[in-house]
């Protein structure tokens, strides 16, 4: 497979009970644990997640995973496009899975170190299964025009506001004013439960992490990134979508 961003080994396997899609990573690779946690949450994601059929965590030095495979297409996030409205209906459908009793990451501990007291993170809490990360290679649209989530990297146990947010940033580096970003996410149910100020140090908090991933791996897309969520902050914090 030609897309993909951290998986070492990423195949279609045509095999004779059907097609397969595989992804891997050495064991001793720091990312493992983001296939681990992939593997954990898979049974509880179905079917909005292709279902994981076989995880072989430590063969020959390799952590794998086999997907039921989906025939897709990577949703176009530009101004204008069709394909907005199953995004933001898939972001709804994530928010309505019950969030399992699983060690998730937690929203207050992944946030904390940007805010400016840690303490502040609190606003973070919540009981709602989170994707995190709407990058358009997450989700395959099939030929049915229903949507799909992949690549469960990050769930993360939180306030169901915080989806809509990461959605909009990725809006946003797509070329979509901040204006236009937060009239997408405001389809979501979840968007008007955030009072403004907790909108506005979740906005500040995402342009500083974005700032240091951008900075500690000057990827154009993660400089894409940066520069998306620092335009979101600077708005909400100058008041221009009050």
């Amino acid at each position: 497979m030609s897309e993909g961003m951290n998986s070492a080994l990423a195949a279609v396997l045509d095999t004779a009970m059907g097609k397969v899609f595989v992804k891997g990573i050495r064991t001793d690779h720091p990312g493992v644990i983001t296939q681990q946690r992939e593997a954990m949450i898979n049974p509880h994601v179905r079917p909005l997640a292709p279902a994981m059929l076989w995880h072989l965590d430590s063969v020959a030095g390799w952590d794998v995973l086999g997907f039921e495979y989906v025939e897709g297409r990577h949703p176009d996030y530009t101004p204008g496009s069709a394909d907005l409205p199953v995004v933001v209906e898939a972001m709804r459908a994530v928010a309505d899975l019950p969030c399992p009793d699983l060690p998730l990451k937690d929203a207050r501990q992944r946030w904390a170190a940007y805010f400016d007291q840690p303490a502040a993170a609190e606003m973070l809490a919540g009981n709602t299964l989170l994707h995190t990360d709407y990058n358009p290679a997450n989700m395959l649209i099939p030929a049915d025009g229903t949507a799909r989530m992949i690549d469960w990297a990050w769930p993360t146990r939180g306030t169901a506001w915080i989806d809509p947010c990461c959605l909009l940033v990725r809006l946003v580096a797509a070329g979509h004013t901040v204006a236009q970003a937060e009239t997408w996410a405001r389809r979501s149910d979840a968007w008007h439960t955030a009072p403004d100020a907790s909108l506005d140090a979740f906005a500040l908090a995402s342009a500083r992490m974005w700032d240091d991933i951008a900075s500690a791996d000057p990827q154009p897309w993660k400089t894409r990134m940066a520069t998306a969520a620092r335009e979101w902050a600077g708005s909400r914090l100058a008041g221009v979508l009050r």
